[in-house]
């Protein structure tokens, strides 16, 4: 059985910035779950997606993109159907340790001076405040590899994050008993890679590096994609009842068999092969029986 792989999203991002990651996951066969993350505070986000994870059978790749690896890093503890982290352009804290703090760590984040800030009101009273990426800025902030055309799209659709969010300091740390992977993208201007390969360095995660902007997703789903391929090949057979080809998500549309396919599918002849020569011997026998009688 494939492991579900349930996708993450960050800020200034909604479940649709995962799009052409779910399209190679779902060719491949994989099941993909790709929830809305609240993006209001750390403990509650990280609550939110383990009530998700409570959804699904099975085991799980979990994925988590930008503020959504901070999140995932929370929301995966204690959870035993998570087999491996994935975390692509995204922040692995510490415990202690807020994404806001990360991102300041190394030199070479942008985000503060393209932020707009939009107070809202907190449903217990006072009032709170959303950040969103400026519009004449989105593009070149976070994502400069993604055509103007679809960016233009991305910053009027985008989700703001609560400023708190960001400040809030982790309590968990699931990548200290989980496997991780990291991809790194060293054109990002939200998130610096030096923040990136630090974080990586500490989870002692198999790591990946990408010319890409924060939107790797968008720009590059093929990379992503091969990076989640290779957690969930950890987890288990990439062979299901409903994929008899063995497809891998490096090789979608390939129709190329999987090692372990090719095992059963020689198993499966010389279980023929042997029984066909089991037959022929009784037919034989009854033959030579029946002459000396």
């Amino acid at each position: 059985m494939k492991p579900t792989i349930v996708l993450v999203h960050g800020a200034f991002a909604d479940a649709s910035s995962w799009n052409g990651v779910v399209k190679l996951l779902q060719q491949a066969g994989y099941p993909v779950v790709a929830p809305a993350n609240p993006l209001r505070g750390l403990a509650s986000d990280a609550e939110y997606v383990h009530s998700v994870l409570k959804s699904v059978r099975g085991p799980v790749v979990l994925v988590g993109h930008s503020y959504g690896g901070a999140v995932i890093s929370e929301a995966a503890v204690g959870d035993a159907q998570v087999k491996a982290l994935v975390y692509v352009a995204a922040f692995s804290p510490a415990v202690g340790e807020s994404a806001l703090e990360l991102s300041d760590k190394f030199p070479g984040s942008t985000l503060g001076s393209a932020l707009k800030n939009v107070p809202f009101p907190l449903p217990g009273g006072g009032t709170g405040t959303d950040q969103y990426i400026k519009d004449e800025k989105f593009h070149d902030q976070f994502a400069a590899d993604v055509p103007r055309s679809v960016t233009d799209l991305m910053a009027a659709t985008q989700r703001p994050v609560a400023a708190s969010a960001l400040q809030d300091k982790a309590a968990e740390a699931a990548w200290r008993t989980i496997p991780a992977w990291t991809l790194v993208t060293t054109e990002d201007r939200n998130i610096p890679p030096a923040s990136q390969r630090f974080m990586a360095r500490r989870a002692h995660a198999h790591t990946v590096e990408v010319k890409a902007s924060h939107a790797v997703a968008v720009s590059q789903p093929g990379a992503v994609t091969r990076l989640i391929e290779q957690a969930a090949q950890t987890v288990g057979p990439s062979m299901t009842a409903d994929d008899p080809s063995g497809r891998t998500l490096a090789d979608t549309g390939s129709g190329r068999q999987t090692t372990h396919a090719v095992i059963l599918g020689g198993i499966s002849a010389a279980s023929v092969t042997a029984g066909a020569a089991v037959v022929l011997l009784g037919r034989r026998w009854r033959s030579q029986a029946s002459r000396g009688r």
